[in-house]
């Protein structure tokens, strides 16, 4: 549960009626009795003591009211950097829930966009430093689909060309319209930025993102009011992009730690304890049959052997991403050991093992991987079809290598 504002509800910044009766009448009454003691009270001294007691009511009034208006104006300030606090603050403690970069920066988008008073929309544009190129990887109340069409250049970029290359700062654009014209874009590209948004952009704020020193992405704030934007929110948004930096920094550490837990690191398929997670929450179909194919190479340490562990691990590889290329819909793939496989799909039972007889045919001409498999239907008990599809998987591993030994000895007998 959220504490309660303590300070807030108290308004440290007011003063009580005491205090305000003590520097107002405790002022007025020395002017009065200076005037008694300096000349006798007649007409023309009391009109000169209540004219000096209302011009000091006056200024201790106004004095009061532009102090007031300062104080007022710092706490909104501090409720908006606590907002932006608590926005990241929120994304740093989930950010191990999201599982991919888009997920995690539409949330950061979509808060940064609400911490921000006068922004209606934004964008979230990625660099990539090795093509020095930039994507739109995320927007809000604009076409996603269209921006994804636009790939520029870094130099092409407003936030580049208005801080001469550097990208340091937070900058402010008021006329998008004729900023794009001066850009580096083409024709097509600019009336796609022009018309990505329901309503057309006039004002923009964009400020770059630095991971670990090395600029990452540009942060843009959008907005159809002309001079929507000042100083301040310039202020707020160069303290929400420190903070987005920081939590961006976390979530990759996070997901970089949830891939080594969860995956192989030289196939990317799931590990075994990853495999058995989703196992859990596998969808039976009525309609569909479920199939376990578990699969083990039978060349691997021929291929080791002869030539060397690194053509063996990209037999592993091809393997690999071979089944993900088949199976990449609806069905989970793990990696279980050095060379075992094992696939989790839907039926039919026939089109499994066409699918399957194809995939041999064709690593075995490719780069002459070959593998054995067993098939066993999936209704609920893991263990047992588990245990039913690696059986098959040796029994067909153990014939041909049989049949391989009775080819040897054909050979041999008939030379």
């Amino acid at each position: 549960m959220k504490q309660k504002d303590n300070l807030k509800s108290n308004r440290i910044d007011r003063l009580e009626i005491r205090y305000h009766l003590i520097l107002l009448l405790l002022p007025i009454l020395l002017i009065t009795v200076s005037f008694y003691f300096l000349a006798p009270l007649g007409d023309h001294n009391v009109i000169a003591i209540s004219l000096t007691c209302l011009i000091y009511t006056i200024g201790y009034s106004l004095t009061y009211y532009l102090h007031q208006g300062r104080l007022n104006r710092l706490w909104q300030h501090l409720e908006h950097v606590i907002n932006i606090n608590e926005t990241t603050y929120e994304l740093v403690s989930l950010s191990n829930q999201y599982k991919n970069q888009h997920a995690f920066l539409d949330a950061l988008l979509k808060k940064a966009v609400t911490c921000i008073n006068g922004a209606e929309m934004g964008s979230i544009i990625l660099y990539d430093p090795e093509t020095q190129k930039m994507r739109y990887e995320a927007s809000l109340g604009m076409n996603n689909n269209l921006l994804k069409k636009v790939s520029f250049e870094l130099k092409d970029c407003f936030q580049f060309r208005l801080t001469n290359g550097k990208c340091d700062r937070v900058v402010v654009i008021n006329d998008m319209g004729l900023t794009n014209a001066n850009s580096g874009l083409n024709k097509d590209d600019q009336q796609t930025l022009l018309s990505a948004s329901s309503a057309p952009i006039h004002s923009t704020l964009s400020t770059p993102i630095h991971i670990d020193g090395q600029l990452y992405a540009m942060l843009n704030l959008d907005s159809s009011r002309i001079n929507a934007f000042n100083d301040y929110d310039s202020n707020l948004v160069a303290i929400l992009t420190q903070e987005a930096c920081n939590a961006i920094s976390l979530f990759q550490k996070n997901l970089e730690i949830y891939k080594l837990a969860n995956f192989d690191q030289q196939t990317m398929l799931s590990n075994r304890q990853h495999f058995d997670q989703l196992l859990k929450h596998w969808r039976f179909k009525p309609h569909l049959p479920s199939f376990i194919i578990v699969m083990d190479m039978d060349n691997l340490k021929n291929i080791n052997d002869s030539l060397g562990h690194q053509a063996g691990d990209t037999a592993i590889l091809t393997l690999a991403n071979a089944l993900k290329e088949k199976w990449h819909n609806e069905s989970l793939i793990g990696r279980f050991g050095g060379d075992e496989f094992v696939v989790v799909t839907y039926g039919p039972l026939a089109k499994i093992k066409f699918e399957l007889e194809q995939l041999q045919k064709d690593l075995i001409q490719g780069i002459g991987v070959q593998f054995s498999y067993g098939i066993a239907a999936f209704k609920q008990d893991w263990q047992s079809a588990f245990k039913d599809a690696d059986s098959e998987m040796y029994l067909q591993k153990h014939a041909k290598k049989n049949s391989l030994k009775h080819e040897i000895y054909d050979q041999g007998f008939y030379s």
